[in-house]
């Protein structure tokens, strides 16, 4: 791994598109699939990075990293990205330094979601620094901002009702189809895909549709046979996935595929289908749309609806920017600390061959045991040090002050 990168906090960005600037289309072009994202870390020394993440979902592309510039993380993910850098920068989004930890504080919390208060984006944001810390990319400085962050979301998940409610973009889906749908027991579903979205999918159109007439179909076979069976369903092969298209009723869409995975081609049969695409990039081919049987719908059109549990939520993100700005707060008191630390050290090992010369000279020449009174008087001396260092900022003045301050102690 290379090493001597940039690790100041200056040098610490976010560059992201976001659902407020892109439509799901555009996002889908820089979204990061696991191979890519692999392929991103073994390309990352060629871009002079040794310390980032990716968080890609439904509606944020996002890399946090170090950097001489920004330009250099945004040339990073998009040498793999079927969108170029040129188009990511136009619509994106740049933080710098605190503004980039702050950012990444409201993301964790729930509070830069499409969706507000959506609570998956907790496990999409441990997923994606564990990827990089597996392969050695996340350094001291990110690991514990990431851990403060994922304390403050349980905070805010504990003691505030922003995630209460059952909103997200899997029970978004389930609601559109409450109301834009007649469901009977003879009204075939069939969703494609079974990770967490498909997962939580699957769980809201049983408890809310009270029907458990879906077919499920994923890549890996295996996944979806074992889902199926938990819950009581059907299950079909990708093979398959022609038939069951021509038998829904309802389709819903959940998979990372990078290319569409249902097309016009396979919705000929002119039968009225309702299509819920919660994929980025998109699982179904953009032409569908054209078809005037077909009613298709994607991400940015659930994340519209309106409802009480959101109003509630509203009305709790003050309490959640209060704890957010705590944690912050805290972080930052670390790593100015951190920042203190080589001041501190350097403060502790002069004083330490101070008292050292003084007990020669107390013991003429002798070196008997220290006195434990000069141990205090350093240790009296660093913690006063350290805690001037957090309120103010004068550099190497507090080098010099400790020593005379630990003389005048001496002398004493």
């Amino acid at each position: 791994m290379i090493v001597n990168r940039p690790s100041d906090i200056s040098h610490f960005f976010i560059a992201g598109i976001n659902y407020k600037k892109s439509d799901a289309a555009t996002r889908g072009q820089f979204a990061v699939n696991n191979d890519q994202y692999e392929a991103i870390m073994q390309m990352a020394p060629v871009h002079h990075i040794d310390a980032f993440f990716i968080l890609s979902t439904c509606n944020r592309t996002e890399i946090y990293g170090f950097a001489e510039d920004p330009s250099k993380l945004i040339n990073l993910i998009c040498s793999q990205t079927k969108g170029d850098a040129d188009t990511f920068t136009s619509l994106a989004y740049i933080k710098k330094g605190i503004d980039a930890v702050h950012h990444l504080y409201h993301v964790g919390a729930g509070l830069d979601s499409q969706i507000l208060g959506d609570y998956e984006i907790v496990g999409q944001l441990k997923q994606a620094v564990k990827i990089s810390k597996d392969k050695g990319f996340i350094n001291c400085f990110m690991e514990r901002l990431f851990n403060s962050v994922l304390q403050s979301s349980k905070t805010i998940k504990n003691d505030t009702l922003l995630s209460g409610g059952t909103v997200s973009v899997s029970f978004a889906a389930v609601q559109y189809i409450k109301e834009n749908a007649e469901i009977t027991p003879d009204t075939k579903i069939l969703l494609l895909g079974t990770g967490k979205i498909g997962r939580n999918t699957c769980k809201n159109l049983i408890d809310y549709l009270g029907t458990t007439n879906i077919t499920l179909i994923n890549r890996s076979g295996e996944k979806a046979e074992e889902l199926a069976r938990e819950l009581g369903l059907k299950h079909a092969p990708m093979s398959q996935l022609e038939d069951n298209i021509i038998l829904a009723d309802i389709i819903l869409t959940a998979t990372n595929a990078v290319e569409p995975v249902i097309l016009a081609s396979q919705l000929q049969n002119k039968t009225p289908k309702l299509i819920i695409d919660l994929a980025v990039p998109a699982n179904v081919e953009a032409s569908v749309k054209d078809l005037p049987y077909i009613s298709l719908v994607n991400v940015d059109t659930l994340s519209k609806l309106k409802d009480e549990t959101l109003k509630k939520r509203k009305a709790e993100a003050p309490k959640a920017k209060a704890i957010v700005a705590e944690h912050f707060t805290d972080f930052m008191e670390w790593h100015q600390m951190r920042k203190n630390a080589p001041t501190l050290n350097a403060i502790k090992t002069k004083l330490a061959e101070i008292s050292a010369q003084h007990h020669v000279l107390l013991n003429g020449g002798e070196t008997k045991c220290p006195f434990i009174s000069f141990e205090q008087k350093i240790q009296k001396v660093v913690n006063g040090t350290a805690s001037k260092m957090r309120s103010q900022n004068k550099g190497g003045c507090h080098y010099i002050e400790a020593i005379n301050e630990f003389m005048g102690l001496v002398a004493n």
